[in-house]
């Protein structure tokens, strides 16, 4: 087996367990508040980035006070902002449209990375955004013939919920390259759990989730969510992406929507549409068509794991 087959089997297999974080939040979200889901996942996850840190020898950064407020600031977008809005957004959308929604990134990231730098978009970016946007309103439509409940005034909502979860982690992207000096993967990945349990606590502790009935099935959601997409998910991530360039790595970003649908009617029984179907299939050319803009390319190198990890 080649190296470059075997990089892209393991992004692949990376993309699906980013998938499925839509619908273990969705497990999640029907019996824990969102910040003390959150706070959960990263205290379950931040011992094994430990863990891994030493085991490989990568040092720990030592930011200076510009860099350490940057990464407070993506912490709080890509990591507990992310987490939250996610888990927020499927109590009212269904699994498989917030799934095609959270597929958009790679065009979000770009689109905010020409804003925010005044860059001059080009013409596969504008085509890729303009794939994005007609996905998520193929399943957020009223009348669309979406599946029963998926274009209701709740389930847009959520959807918007969920598109600005994704807002937060193409801000984690462009915050990213403006560290003075860049942080390793496993390093900005530890970090990120560690902020990200810091600053989820306080607001857990007003949910005061103690003082009900904890289910079975949402907290095994949280270690499913903190185990499998957070850790595994970067290891494979960055396991494949190692052997692949830029532009192939990004590309296997579009497993996340297929993924994400799958994973719906196969675990939560959810029945898919022909629109959340379109929608998929817009957002699988959006992902393409930015991967030969190039700019997810380079932004990928700086998530903190497939499609992010860790915010993921």
């Amino acid at each position: 087996m080649s190296q470059r087959f075997k990089g892209m089997a393991l992004c692949a297999l990376a993309m699906v367990t980013v998938g499925s974080t839509v619908v273990a939040s969705k497990v999640i979200a029907a019996g824990l508040p969102p910040f003390t889901a959150t706070a959960l996942r990263f205290a379950l996850a931040l011992p094994v980035f430990l863990v891994l840190l030493r085991l490989t020898r990568t040092p720990w950064p030592r930011p200076d006070r510009r860099d350490l407020a940057l990464l407070v600031c993506q912490a709080g977008l890509g990591s507990v902002g992310y987490t939250v809005l996610l888990i927020l957004g499927v109590r009212w959308a269904p699994a498989a449209s917030a799934g095609v929604v959270a597929g958009t990134l790679p065009a979000v990231a770009a689109l905010v990375a020409v804003v925010a730098l005044r860059e001059r978009p080009g013409r596969y970016l504008v085509g890729s955004i303009v794939l994005a946007t007609v996905g998520v309103l193929a399943i957020s439509w009223p009348g669309g013939g979406a599946a029963a409940g998926s274009s209701s005034p709740a389930a847009l909502a959520g959807n918007l919920l969920v598109l600005g979860a994704v807002i937060c982690e193409a801000m984690f992207i462009l915050l990213n390259k403006r560290l003075r000096v860049p942080v390793r993967p496993l390093a900005l990945s530890t970090l990120m759990t560690a902020f990200g349990l810091l600053l989820s606590l306080a607001p857990a502790l007003f949910e005061r989730a103690w003082e009900r009935p904890l289910p079975a099935e949402a907290l095994a959601g949280v270690a499913y969510y903190a185990l499998v997409p957070t850790v595994l998910g970067f290891v494979l991530w960055f396991a494949g992406s190692s052997r692949l360039n830029g532009a192939e790595a990004a590309l296997f970003t579009a497993v996340l929507p297929v993924s994400a649908l799958v994973l719906a009617a196969l675990w939560l029984g959810e029945s898919i549409s022909a629109a959340q179907i379109g929608g998929a299939a817009c957002v699988l050319g959006a992902v393409g068509l930015a991967s030969l803009d190039g700019r997810p390319a380079r932004a990928s190198k700086g998530v903190k794991g497939p499609g992010g990890a860790v915010g993921l």
